[in-house]
């Protein structure tokens, strides 16, 4: 046995017991013939003793910071005065019996506690980097809110359905990542940038209540808050309207919020139509914390427009997406600018949290709203044939929503990005540097995957951004 107790669990309930603890080395001090070594794990910290008497006293000596050992020993109270109110273990100290080194550590590109780390360093050393008490902090919150918005769904009868990673190019707003297909030369799958498709053909296959905690991935420019690849509570009901919507998503944030933070949210949250936001507040993402006095001021933005004006283009792109139901539908051809639709986003101190809309169930409005967005009937064939046929088979009425959790989670640990409450996060570059990704693969798998690179217009591009 490597450890009989974490070293969160040592306390003086085990004062004069043997135990045994793993972890690592946070820090060392020499005071004469007696060392002190504090010892962490995710759980805490502990204070350990060894003297000079013990025959493991000079291997202690030489342990570096951040080698991972393992200690046998005795709990003993601390003399009064000399506790440690800062840790949970602080009444307590080990004097230590036996050392063992399971790995020694060399010098450290940067000190864990340091705050001024240049990011690219930490990511390029993110396994070190994941050591530090804040990330290991937000990380387990992150677990936990996750954790009570699966269980708030599962009791509300809701099932998570994992979506396909490699599906079909389709228009969402940002670039896809694309990926070629070696047994299928020529074609390629694209990356999910959400799972918006798949969600409403499991409303036509029957599951009237889907959730998902989704990967999405978007190949677009990176601010603090977004990531190429990012988590989103996805969510798709049946036989709904925009107040069943509502009431979920208030629902279950109010859950999610009492369950990981001990805070209770105020339902209903407050609604504003679009139109009065833009007039009032110059923007759709309206911080309202000033006007409510809740740390967290959240608010409905409804009635956005249909399609809004491509002027380069000179055509109607949809506002949100192409799947969102529109009202109004007697003017959808003659006035599609007065058109609006259901959808819905939610804000919270001025970043946009949700967005979601009630669908197009019916195949005709589906066409028309193709029609209206530039797209023939043989490009939505092509593109979306198999959701208009999808929905000529009996599909139900249906809505849902979806939630960028890292930038949730961001708010709610108050930190500087989004980069912070991901484990493994690309830089500001899309670049995983710990890995070395994205990088270049050999000829043999290019030659397999039908690929050919044009070495001389990479060369030309880098040239040109130097």
């Amino acid at each position: 046995m490597l450890r009989t107790h974490k070293i969160g669990e040592i306390n003086e309930k085990l004062d004069g017991k043997k135990v045994k603890v793993s972890g690592w080395v946070d820090t060392t001090r020499e005071h004469g013939k007696v060392l002190f070594i504090d010892l962490r794990d995710r759980y805490g910290k502990l204070q350990c003793v060894i003297t000079a008497k013990n025959q493991d006293f000079e291997k202690a000596k030489a342990l570096a910071k951040e080698s991972c050992i393992s200690l046998e020993g005795s709990i003993n109270k601390r003399p009064k005065g000399t506790e440690n109110k800062e840790i949970s273990t602080g009444n307590v100290e080990m004097l230590i019996d036996h050392l063992e080194v399971f790995n020694s550590c060399p010098r450290l590109p940067f000190e864990l506690d340091e705050k001024d780390v240049n990011e690219d360093v930490r990511l390029k050393y993110r396994f070190l980097d994941l050591r530090r008490e804040a990330l290991q902090k937000s990380l387990m919150f992150r677990h936990k809110f996750i954790k009570a918005i699966r269980d708030y769904f599962d009791k509300e009868g809701f099932i998570e359905v994992e979506t396909p990673l490699l599906g079909k190019s389709t228009p969402e707003g940002a670039r896809d990542y694309i990926v070629p297909s070696r047994v299928n030369p020529g074609k390629f799958y694209a990356l999910p940038q959400s799972p918006q498709l798949y969600k409403q053909l499991l409303m036509v296959s029957g599951f009237d209540r889907y959730f998902q905690i989704a990967k999405c991935l978007r190949d677009e420019d990176l601010r603090a808050d977004r990531q190429p690849e990012f988590t989103q509570l996805d969510v798709e009901m049946s036989f709904v309207e925009e107040e069943d919507i509502y009431s979920i998503v208030e629902h279950a944030l109010k859950h999610a919020f009492k369950d990981s933070l001990d805070i209770d949210i105020k339902i209903p949250f407050r609604r504003i139509k679009y139109e009065d936001s833009m007039k009032k507040y110059s923007s759709d993402k309206p911080d309202l914390r000033k006007e409510t006095g809740e740390k967290y001021a959240f608010t409905w933005i409804v009635d956005f427009p249909m399609f809004e004006y491509n002027k380069e283009e000179k055509k109607y792109d949809a506002t949100h997406h192409p799947f969102c139901m529109p009202t109004n539908l007697d003017i959808m051809e003659k006035e599609p600018l007065k058109v609006r639709a259901k959808t819905y986003d939610l804000v919270l101190n001025g970043t946009e949290l949700l967005s979601g809309s009630i669908r197009i169930h019916n195949p005709e409005i589906q066409t028309r709203v193709f029609k209206m967005l530039g797209i023939s009937e043989k490009d939505a064939q092509r593109k979306f044939g198999f959701l208009l046929s999808a929905l000529s088979y009996g599909a139900p009425p249906h809505g849902g929503f979806a939630i960028g959790l890292d930038r949730l989670i961001q708010i709610l640990t108050e930190t500087v990005s989004i980069r912070e409450v991901i484990a493994f996060p690309k830089n500001k570059e899309a670049k995983d540097i710990m890995l070395d990704a994205p990088a270049e693969i050999d000829e043999r798998q290019l030659k397999e995957a039908g690929i050919k690179v044009e070495k001389e217009k990479i060369k030309k591009g880098k040239k040109a951004k130097g």
